[in-house]
């Protein structure tokens, strides 16, 4: 590291789980954050901040009006832009150092296989089911630990899956794809404000855990946080051996 990185990240070489080491692992790291929207705009941000080397943004959508109660990362001005794009806007004004992408498509399996060679991490900030079973089957294929989180009115969850750990589960393990569910989202729902910057910085914070090695992080375990009794619930989980994604991987 330069002396401008020393300084920047000075806080962080302070904590010896951390340290010089652990910070140019991060220096050296790939994130992809598939989903521009409340919890990317709050796992993404953090990332930056931390000094993850390179950060690739997915999203297909474009602003509106009624993203900015939850959505940090765009404003007024960017409103009908495409929020990989003013995601990238936003952090390179937070962190000009390091390299950002933003790839303005929807994700998808050819996608995916072009993204996650070079990536160390998977973060799933979207919102459709199908879509988070298409970045697990990817996250399994290529050998990638994934951070799924979930918000919706005041409820969120956050889940590790880490193929290469035999224990963990993949999220196919849990939320079968062969299981069909009615898709709910924030414009039918509605979505407390804060509850996607909670659910987003804990995404932040296990990739950093993940990307460094040092913790516990949330590996066969399910994160739930309810906002309106402030209750932090978890949920152990196992691998399913018969799962059609990942139960001839390990």
């Amino acid at each position: 590291m330069n002396d401008e990185q020393l300084l920047r990240y000075s806080r962080h070489l302070l904590l010896e789980e951390i340290d010089v080491a652990g910070q140019e692992k991060l220096l050296a790291s790939h994130a992809v954050i598939i989903g521009a929207g409340g919890l990317g705009s709050a796992a993404t941000p953090y990332l930056a901040a931390a000094g993850i080397g390179k950060l690739t943004l997915v999203d297909h959508d474009q602003v509106d009006l009624t993203n900015l109660q939850r959505q940090v990362m765009h404003s007024h001005k960017t409103i009908g832009q495409n929020k990989a794009a003013s995601g990238k806007q936003f952090l390179e004004q937070l962190n000009s150092t390091i390299e950002l992408i933003a790839v303005e498509e929807r994700a998808s399996a050819e996608l995916l296989n072009l993204l996650l060679p070079t990536a160390q991490i998977v973060l799933d900030c979207t919102d459709n089911y199908a879509t988070r079973q298409l970045i697990n089957l990817a996250c399994v294929e290529h050998q990638l630990p994934l951070v799924s989180g979930a918000a919706l009115r005041f409820d969120g969850q956050v889940n590790v899956f880490d193929i290469r750990s035999p224990e963990s589960p993949c999220y196919a393990c849990i939320f079968s794809p062969e299981e069909q569910f009615e898709e709910t989202n924030c414009a039918s729902m509605g979505v407390f404000a804060p509850l996607v910057g909670i659910i987003g910085s804990i995404q932040a914070a296990q990739a950093l855990q993940l990307l460094i090695g040092f913790g516990d992080p949330l590996i066969g375990r399910m994160l739930l946080w309810n906002a309106l009794t402030t209750q932090i619930d978890e949920i152990r989980l196992k691998r399913n051996p018969e799962c059609s994604v990942c139960g001839n991987r390990h």
